[in-house]
């Protein structure tokens, strides 16, 4: 009889377990035909009910994606990278569908979530898909600081707003570190049959260590309890205040 462990990896967990934020990249070209590949790749990621609430957008015009870099709070790396792409919540083309058969489109919290949902895994599947061909990413969640302003700028009609934005490129030599950012313990994240609701905070106060020595390795001067100090100090007050508001404007609803 043998101890020895079984490894079980293939080329999609060693993508996703080599996972880094990517926000400088190469003066270099993503060819047309690689970013096809990794959009269609993408449209095979779950859908609720097969209903495809999301829409993608792709945009290297230099002058749009100045102004999405604005809206995001000036994040350079949205005019450095070669391709911007968007994923969006889209029940626009649910209400097309709906007035051919002469109904209309009950909007609601459970179909702004579905939408959400549907942009956020499609999103997910292109990042996992573009890493796999050595192309660096990052996600941009700024681009919902001026929802109506990106969807004015990006001619979106109503029931569309963009989730997240994706800056994609050829990663610079000194973008991607070997010493990956830690993660907070499994055992805080993954529970099995029921919610472990022992007391997180040994564990807590371990990964506000980890992480603290993490960024000390990468000379980035930090809050001693990395995780949580940011945490309390970022969330102490609603983030985007303006945000359901704005987004019933644009034919979302929230109930």
């Amino acid at each position: 009889m043998t101890n020895e462990k079984i490894v079980y990896e293939t080329a999609v967990t060693q993508t996703l377990n080599q996972h880094a934020s990517v926000r400088k990249f190469m003066d270099k070209p993503v060819p047309d035909d690689m970013l096809d590949a990794i959009l269609e790749a993408a449209r095979r990621s779950p859908t609720s009910s097969n209903m495809q609430t999301y829409s993608i957008i792709v945009v290297r015009d230099p002058e749009t994606r100045q102004k999405l870099a604005v809206s995001a709070g000036n994040q350079k790396h949205i005019e450095q990278c070669d391709v911007f792409v968007g994923f969006l919540a889209d029940i626009h083309r649910l209400g097309i569908a709906s007035q051919m058969h002469g109904q209309t489109l009950a909007k609601s919290l459970e179909s702004t979530m579905v939408a959400t949902v549907d942009a956020a895994l499609v999103g997910m599947s292109t990042q996992t898909a573009a890493e796999s061909f050595g192309l660096g990413a990052v996600m941009i969640g700024g681009m919902r600081n001026q929802p109506q302003a990106v969807a004015d700028l990006l001619g979106f009609p109503p029931g569309v707003y963009m989730v997240f934005g994706m800056s994609i490129g050829w990663p610079a030599d000194n973008a991607v570190s070997a010493d990956l950012k830690p993660r907070l313990p499994q055992a805080l994240v993954i529970h099995h049959e029921r919610y472990d609701q022992t007391d997180p905070r040994p564990l807590i106060e371990e990964y506000d260590a980890q992480l603290a020595a993490y960024y000390d390795r990468q000379n980035r001067n930090q809050h001693s309890a990395a995780w949580t100090g940011p945490i309390a100090k970022r969330l102490n007050s609603p983030a985007r205040p303006h945000l359901r508001q704005t987004l019933e404007g644009m034919g979302f609803r929230f109930d």
